[in-house]
């Protein structure tokens, strides 16, 4: 299984980060199958940087093998959906970029995707209409519309076919809207997507 992510897939998200790019295709990166948090699991902050934030998102869950999947049929590929948490530390990913170095080790740490309970997407609205939120203590922190996505989760899963082979199980984040922050200890997330809750997790 693996578990590949999109950045700065929502336009108002770039300009929070100072990212000014136009981007006419999905940015991917991956994280490894270790970095894998399932419902109900808490989040541990590591002691290797100083602010760990959360980035909230859709996830969409790959159901059959595929290859070079023409975008009108990227449909096909999943029929799950779940609210995620892409964490990032980032004050190592900004000095990681100052000095032109990767920054896998800022995004693919130990319990840095967290996953909610999937639910079948034919019980939601649209996918390219969901409206998703994180909540932290029950105050909502952050809110995304999947419409406003600049790349479509059918493009995603196309444009991603194009380099890896999509297997069943393999997860895709599909990007966080504006709204990101830090998280600390004792704190409570929820996600949810429209009413219903779909991940709750402790930050210890």
């Amino acid at each position: 299984m693996k578990i590949l992510c999109v950045g700065m897939n929502y336009a108002a998200h770039n300009q929070e980060l100072n990212n000014t790019l136009s981007l006419s295709e999905p940015v991917l990166f991956s994280k490894p199958e270790s970095a894998l948090i399932r419902e109900g699991k808490p989040f541990f902050i590591p002691d290797f940087a100083d602010r760990f934030d959360y980035e909230t998102e859709i996830v969409v869950r790959i159901n059959r093998l595929g290859k070079d999947i023409a975008e009108r049929f990227a449909y096909r590929y999943y029929d799950e959906v779940t609210v995620g948490i892409d964490f990032t530390a980032r004050d190592l990913q900004e000095k990681l970029r100052r000095n032109g170095l990767p920054w896998d080790i800022c995004k693919g740490f130990d319990g840095a995707a967290a996953v909610g309970r999937f639910v079948d997407k034919r019980e939601l609205p649209p996918v390219q209409d969901l409206h998703f939120h994180l909540d932290i203590d029950g105050t909502t922190v952050q809110r995304g519309h999947t419409a406003d996505m600049i790349h479509s989760i059918d493009k995603i899963v196309s444009y991603a076919s194009r380099f890896f082979t999509l297997k069943t199980g393999d997860l895709i984040f599909t990007g966080t809207p504006v709204g990101v922050g830090p998280v600390c200890q004792v704190q409570r997330l929820a996600g949810f997507i429209e009413d219903q809750r779909l991940l709750e997790l402790k930050v210890k």
